[in-house]
């Protein structure tokens, strides 16, 4: 299997899904739950806590929901909060914990004890597109100037992002570099504790490049306070069209984050369903429109099962994928 099927392959795992929902019922303004508490397992500024906090904005605002709260739980690569959720089941029959791929990757390393399977799988939601982001001020101005530059200098060229080492951003970074024909065990990594920190350190200066959600680089690239060198989507993404596509400059690379919801161990059918109801319906809302378009998202909803083989492909694939590079 040559390497770019490989990074396909990791795309399809987190791409194969059910786009969109088609047919589902108008939501009009019919509220579903009094409220949600949202359990963000990293800290302000990142992925994680973008999707949890726009969630919550399209529910409140369309009215399907009366109200919503959020909680930054930091820690342990996400085991923090995963864990909190788990020894406080009983209590946490109205929280929602937003989570993504790396609940899968941190499993397969050991970072945490934990892996879905020990949560209530609630619903993905949407798909964020990874991308390089470089400072404003930065002599970089391309993916081709960038593998230059880690070419002449592997050590002195560091990629930093919001994730562990050998977690999503890291694994992105990789997987660049070895589509670029480049070693990909050789990146120098810099772990943040989510993409606000990582995303000040680029700013700093502390890093010559960050791997990151294309919706955490989106607005500081509106701004001009950053360049979206590179965005691993098949095509230019409306929400940004001046990033270049990794494709389009030589790099045979995709991939698509999903984002989606976890509930505490044991939670009522009745509780799980109006979860599950609340999320479907905000599909058809203007409100939800507006949050996914300004963020670059894309709709990507498994429920039940259908979320638990979804969850199982991952695990089988990007295992595999970070097998042969090396991270397990």
């Amino acid at each position: 299997m040559t390497k770019f099927s490989m990074t396909r392959r990791v795309m399809m795992a987190a791409a194969v899904a059910t786009l969109g929902l088609g047919g589902a019922a108008s939501a009009g303004s019919h509220q579903v739950l009094e409220r949600i508490h949202f359990l963000i397992p990293g800290g302000a500024g990142g992925g994680w806590d973008g999707t949890a906090r726009g969630t919550g904005e399209a529910l409140t605002r369309s009215g399907l929901i009366g109200s919503a709260t959020y909680e930054n739980m930091s820690g342990g690569g996400g085991g923090k909060a995963i864990g909190f959720l788990i020894e406080n089941a009983a209590s946490q029959q109205d929280t929602l914990m937003v989570n993504s791929t790396p609940i899968v990757i941190r499993s397969l390393t050991g970072v945490f004890p934990y892996n879905f399977r020990d949560l209530t799988l609630v619903a993905s939601i949407i798909g964020d597109y990874a991308a390089i982001v470089v400072n404003k001020d930065s002599p970089i101005n391309s993916m081709s100037d960038l593998v230059a530059a880690y070419k002449a200098d592997m050590g002195g060229t560091a990629i930093g992002g919001g994730s562990v080492p050998g977690g999503m951003d890291h694994l992105v970074a990789a997987m660049v570099m070895q589509a670029a024909g480049e070693d990909p065990t050789a990146v120098k990594y810099i772990p943040y504790d989510a993409g606000g920190k990582a995303m000040a350190a680029l700013l700093s200066g502390e890093i010559k490049a960050l791997s990151t959600g294309f919706s955490e680089a989106v607005e500081l690239a509106r701004a001009g306070e950053v360049r979206i060198i590179g965005v691993t989507a098949d095509a230019r993404v409306d929400a940004f069209p001046d990033a270049p596509t990794m494709k389009e400059q030589g790099i045979d690379m995709t991939f698509v984050n999903w984002r989606g919801f976890f509930a505490a161990p044991g939670l009522p059918a009745d509780k799980l369903a109006r979860f599950q109801e609340v999320l479907a319906k905000m599909y058809d809302t203007p409100e939800w429109e507006e949050v996914r378009a300004r963020n670059g998202w894309v709709n990507i909803h498994n429920s039940g099962d259908d979320f638990r083989v979804f969850l199982e492909e991952q695990e089988q694939i990007i295992g595999d994928l970070m097998r042969k590079l090396g991270f397990l």
